[in-house]
């Protein structure tokens, strides 16, 4: 049986590759969802897995110890083998900040995710948006410059100021 693997990459002190086994070392959480779907209405679903909190902790963000609260600053951007994509704040999930139980999960009403890969479960996300099923691949980016702001570059369509 092959199994599916997922890449930790950026500002990571140990970069990982990791399948449904190898995310089993964690605490496993539980969490009943009810996705709220605007085309086949309310679908309700059991998860298991680890947060994605403890997952990423161990691969060690870089944060700046130095820094006040750098921790809010860095970025999550998780990307699914259908190409699907969420981007998540660090402080949604942090436990001094929003503490938000996003899971890595390993099963889905008690059926194992070992081939098709795990699923970032949001159970806080009414409509379920994003989910994402066989994650393929999470990014933690700190690395933008909060010291030199960007400046905006006008969208299509935009008009220009005389």
């Amino acid at each position: 049986m092959t199994l599916a693997e997922l890449s930790l990459t950026g500002d990571l002190a140990r970069p990982a590759r990791l399948t449904v086994p190898d995310l089993l070392r964690w605490p496993q959480h539980r969490v009943r969802v009810a996705f709220e779907c605007s085309t086949s209405g309310t679908q309700y679903h059991r998860f298991a897995g680890p947060r994605l909190y403890d997952v990423l902790s161990d691969a060690g963000p870089g944060f700046d110890p130095v820094r006040r609260k750098d921790r809010l600053r860095f970025l999550i951007a998780v990307t699914g083998s259908d190409g699907h994509h969420a981007l998540l704040s660090w402080a949604e999930i942090d436990p001094d900040f929003a503490h938000a139980p996003v899971l890595l999960a390993v099963s889905i009403d008690d059926a194992a995710l070992d081939r098709a890969g795990p699923q970032l479960v949001l159970p806080q996300d009414r409509c379920g948006a994003r989910h994402i099923s066989g994650i393929s691949a999470i990014r933690v980016d700190g690395g933008y410059d909060w010291r030199q702001p960007v400046p905006a570059t006008p969208g299509p369509g935009a008009v220009a100021a005389s």
